[in-house]
């Protein structure tokens, strides 16, 4: 199953490894999930991930965009018309469209109402159907 992860869940799935994001990360180390990204995805979740006050090691980091990089699908999206409230989260919904793929966030009000952007609890319970 395709998907694209919003910075934010890779943040709390890092943070709390117990959580529920955690659990969509796990899907993807044990490719149960593929995630889709864009150069500026990775570069968000390189820069974010890097920010002191997580306190992520460099290691934790680059082993887990190593993978994604390694393993996911790496994709041109192509530009949508939508308005966002943030822009900067476009990108996400712009893969996820371009891929087919299942926008997975902790962040639903960021994002048009749409039935492939899903919070990460919905997401979960939508993968034991």
């Amino acid at each position: 199953m395709l998907v694209v992860i919003d910075t934010n869940v890779l943040v709390s799935a890092l943070w709390s490894r117990n959580g529920a994001p955690a659990r969509v990360v796990s899907m993807v180390l044990t490719d149960r999930l593929i995630p889709c990204y864009d150069y500026r995805i990775l570069a968000e979740y390189r820069q974010v991930l890097s920010r002191p006050k997580f306190g992520f090691s460099e290691n934790e980091i680059n082993s887990l965009l190593d993978w994604i990089e390694a393993y996911g699908r790496s994709v041109v999206a192509e530009p949508l018309e939508n308005d966002f409230v943030d822009e900067a989260d476009k990108k996400f919904f712009e893969v996820a469209k371009f891929c087919g793929a299942i926008l997975i966030t902790g962040n639903l009000k960021h994002f048009p109402e749409d039935p492939q952007v899903m919070s990460v609890a919905a997401f979960l319970e939508y993968t034991k159907k």
